[in-house]
């Protein structure tokens, strides 16, 4: 192109664009087109940002029941797994729902208990009956805990649940309920012997589980162990020569988790008593599993009635062993004892909670509790539950007994049946939705149906048939 005798060349530019010469009248005009490389979307860029996630309607119900911080955690964690490539883009708001119905308040789990072990420490001891569940949820808002109604003034604490100990153990003037039978001793201890000798038999220097052991446990009150005879043979003339101006009290345990035989010899409480009166020292007796009154199927097993009727001052037990309630230290005994120990600010560290008390007052009043029902369970009808489940997945039935367990009972047999499986069937059995504890012994899975309610059986049985196929399609 030649303008006023000049040849015009464009001039080139490194600029990746395509240069086209165009006139505009006189004037020369460049045309550039921009080249355009097509490429392929990153698909973590159609991930769902998290404000959008978190106005979905599945995401607003969550918040009612989880915190903010358990929600949004969620959310990242679906949206990780999204970025991963575990999840596509499109099914991240379904993976959120699913994941946000099945996150409850709690981690704990419901077990179903096929052990035959009654009072499993590992599952939480006790199951509550009906009565205290509903006294649980009562009891979960305002309730007159402290308050008397009719005055608006402040009242003592656990009133109604004391009653009802009162009333279900007339051998007691008093009752005092704490946080668990670990603080009950500790507590009648400290009130008793602070600063003073604590006089025990060293039979009864126990351990009572998860390495406490009752010498550690009293040492920590103040108090001094005095020991007296040998493990396996105590007389009422170690007691005499052990107790003087320095008693602060008597201590009698009950060997709740084991049992010494042979040549033996313990003291009854009856002949401390004599002793003890004579001296003017409290006579503390340690029970353990917490049975109110005599039960004929445990005939070797204290109970709070006959101790307090055999001349102890006051006794201790737990609220969640044989008594079927919840975690819970019991104290019933002589008015002025218990005072003394309601009196002690340590009782203020150890009080119990108003969930115990709505629950321990339903228990007692109830009567009986899953505890019992199981520990009085009929063999025939233990067996003919066992045959039905076991006939429906082709399994057989074999004799087992089941224990009483927490400790209560040691050595003592309760006559049952158990469907035996093969013994791989444990572990899908207990990752499974519900969980299910077997029994693992013998090179089998015995499940044992004593402290299942019968209600639940088909929810056994489906659980019971889903580990055998997930064991059927192991490789």
């Amino acid at each position: 192109m030649e303008a006023f005798g000049f040849l015009v060349v464009p001039p080139v530019f490194k600029t990746g664009e395509v240069e086209h010469l165009g006139l505009a009248g006189s004037i020369p005009v460049r045309l550039r087109e921009t080249r355009r490389h097509v490429t392929q979307v990153d698909p973590r860029r159609l991930i769902p940002r998290t404000d959008q996630l978190l106005a979905l309607p599945a995401v607003q119900e969550a918040r009612t029941r989880l915190s903010e911080h358990v929600v949004r955690a969620v959310v990242r964690d679906i949206q990780d797994r999204a970025r991963r490539g575990e999840l596509t883009p499109e099914k991240v708001q379904d993976a959120l729902a699913a994941s946000l119905a099945q996150r409850a308040a709690t981690t704990l789990r419901p077990v179903f208990n096929a052990t035959g072990v009654v009072v499993h420490t590992n599952l939480g001891r006790a199951p509550l009956g009906v009565g205290a569940v509903d006294a649980l949820i009562s009891a979960s808002g305002y309730v007159d805990v402290e308050l008397d109604l009719a005055t608006g003034t402040r009242s003592k604490r656990g009133v109604a649940a004391c009653e009802a100990l009162l009333d279900a153990c007339p051998a007691a003037e008093d009752a005092l309920v704490v946080n668990n039978g670990a603080a009950a001793l500790v507590l009648a201890t400290t009130a008793l012997a602070a600063g003073a000798e604590v006089v025990v038999s060293r039979g009864e220097l126990i351990e009572i589980g998860a390495g406490f052991r009752l010498p550690d446990l009293i040492a920590s009150t103040g108090a001094r162990l005095r020991e007296v005879g040998t493990t396996n043979r105590t007389h009422l003339k170690d007691y005499a020569d052990a107790i003087g101006p320095q008693t602060g009290c008597v201590l009698k345990v009950h060997q709740s988790n084991f049992r010494v035989e042979g040549f033996t010899k313990a003291v009854a409480l009856q002949d401390l008593r004599e002793l003890t009166a004579t001296n003017s020292v409290p006579l503390v007796a340690d029970l353990g599993s917490g049975l109110l009154k005599p039960d004929p199927l445990l005939p070797a097993e204290p109970d709070a009635a006959t101790a307090l009727s055999e001349g102890a001052d006051v006794v201790t037990a737990s609220g969640d062993k044989l008594l079927g309630g919840p975690q819970a230290g019991i104290v019933l005994g002589r008015a002025d004892v218990v005072a003394r120990m309601a009196r002690h600010p340590l009782a203020r560290a150890v009080r119990a909670d108003k969930l115990t008390l709505a629950a321990l007052e339903a228990t007692v009043r109830a009567g009986a509790s899953p505890v019992t029902e199981a520990l009085h369970a009929d063999p025939e009808r233990l067996r003919a539950r066992a045959e039905r489940l076991a006939a429906a997945v082709g399994a057989s039935v074999v004799a087992h007994d089941g224990r009483v367990g927490g400790g209560g009972a040691p050595g003592v047999p309760l006559s049952g049946w158990a469907i035996r499986l093969p013994e791989s069937a444990a572990e899908p059995l207990r990752e499974g939705d519900p969980a299910v504890l077997p029994r693992v012994h013998d090179g089998a899975c015995l499940l044992d149906l004593r402290c299942i309610p019968e209600s639940d059986d088909d929810r056994l049985l489906a659980a019971v048939r889903d580990a055998l196929g997930r064991l059927g399609d192991a490789p």
